[in-house]
């Protein structure tokens, strides 16, 4: 009877600690080697300007960043050995630059990556044929 009695406290002592880590906010490591974006930005705001660039261009993570080196199946968003994001911080300079210089004191950026990308990894250079 004892024996049933610790079983099923450490059960409910497990499922107790497992049920609060799922009820915390996840924490999120420090964005680490940021150039172009504010150091402070937060994990969610970071979050959607990703999204906004594969949207933008129409690609994956794994276009700008190459995988860990310990361990292939996750993303070393850290290095800058993927040529794709150091052009990519070239374009937001750029674009920072436009908006900055050409639609001072409007709220929304006029130009972003998807005014020349428009879905495809390279700007398109003429209009697309007609289907």
């Amino acid at each position: 009877m004892i024996k049933k009695n610790s079983i099923l406290l450490m059960a409910s002592v497990l499922l107790s600690v497992t049920l609060c880590s799922l009820s915390l906010p996840q924490q999120h490591e420090k964005a680490k080697n940021l150039k172009v974006l504010p150091k402070n930005i937060s994990h969610e705001e970071l979050d959607n300007v990703m999204k906004g660039f594969k949207e933008a261009l129409g690609v994956k993570c794994s276009f700008c960043h190459d995988p860990r080196k310990d361990d292939p199946k996750k993303l070393d968003f850290a290095s800058d050995d993927n040529d794709h994001k150091k052009i990519a911080r070239d374009m937001m300079r750029m674009t920072q630059r436009i908006n900055k210089k050409y639609f001072k004191g409007q709220t929304a950026e006029a130009v972003t990556c998807y005014t020349c990308h428009r879905g495809h990894d390279e700007p398109l250079t003429s209009p697309q044929a007609a289907k």
